[in-house]
């Protein structure tokens, strides 16, 4: 298999790679044929999948409109992946140019390539940590020369933590980064779910499945579960919500960034699959 010039040195590129994959989803170029062909597999079982991944995004974009229009100007992505067009600091600094963003990603293919599309950008750091260890995002040099914990931050775990079993403990790791943040700071979440796919949930376990086995384990939680996340955060209105409710009405993309949003109303059905939500700390 020949290495492609932008894959990072000493990375496996016959193993796939959720971020490649949800890349692959979402129409990037920035992944293997491994990842594509393990996509291709989950949406022989659940063919919605893109348009699960596109509403994710929307949301994502919303999300952050809403943030800086509350005066958080500062946003700790943990879980980004690889960056696509109308990503956070693209929808952040054209609402606010004083917007300061941090990427947080393990798998290397996702940390060069943000690094290499922020180069040059003001206001802007990437990390390569684990949300299962919050102490190594904490203390990261570029956290602390991007970000002042001091003041408001939200923290965005957008598609992150439905990768995480429970034996990784992602609710003390939630609770732990939520400590470390000022009052007034957001949790922007979004969660896989059986919950709103417009399929049995047998054949919908097929493309959990999938995951399984490239050991990149999908853990589908209820809507309680995913709640629990929020402990600690007052729930924004309209609450733990599908993708595309959640604040459907936010005002147009800023310029440039058009074309980007879908209301509810015109919206796939299986966009309506799984949840999101934002909360406020007090």
């Amino acid at each position: 298999m020949e290495r492609p010039a932008w894959a990072p040195p000493g990375i496996d590129i016959s193993v796939p790679s959720v971020s490649r994959i949800y890349d692959y989803y979402l129409g990037g170029s920035h992944n293997f044929e491994v990842d594509r062909q393990a996509a291709r597999r989950a949406m022989e079982f659940l063919p919605g999948l893109p348009k699960i991944m596109q509403a994710n995004r929307a949301f994502m974009r919303r999300a952050v409109r809403y943030a800086v229009a509350q005066g958080v100007t500062q946003f700790l992505d943990i879980g980004s992946g690889i960056p696509t067009f109308g990503n956070v600091h693209e929808i952040a600094q054209a609402a606010s140019p004083e917007a300061r963003v941090v990427y947080v990603d393990h798998d290397p293919v996702a940390v060069a390539h943000s690094q290499a599309v922020l180069a040059g950008t003001e206001r802007t750091g990437v990390v390569a940590a684990d949300l299962r260890k919050p102490q190594e995002i904490l203390t990261a040099p570029e956290v602390g020369r991007v970000l002042d914990l001091s003041r408001p931050v939200a923290l965005m775990l957008v598609a992150v933590l439905h990768f995480l079993e429970d034996s990784d403990e992602p609710y003390a790791a939630v609770a732990e980064l939520r400590d470390a943040l000022a009052p007034g700071s957001l949790l922007i979440l979004t969660h896989a779910s059986y919950e709103g796919i417009p399929l049995p949930e047998e054949v919908a376990g097929g493309a959990v499945g999938v995951y399984r086995d490239i050991r990149n384990p999908l853990v589908m939680r209820g809507r309680e579960q995913v709640e629990r996340f929020f402990d600690g955060f007052e729930p924004v209105e309209p609450g733990l919500v599908a993708m595309p409710n959640w604040r459907p009405d936010a005002p147009d993309a800023p310029e440039g960034l058009e074309g980007l949003e879908g209301g509810a109303a015109d919206e796939d059905p299986f966009a309506f699959s799984g949840f999101a939500g934002v909360g406020r700390k007090a």
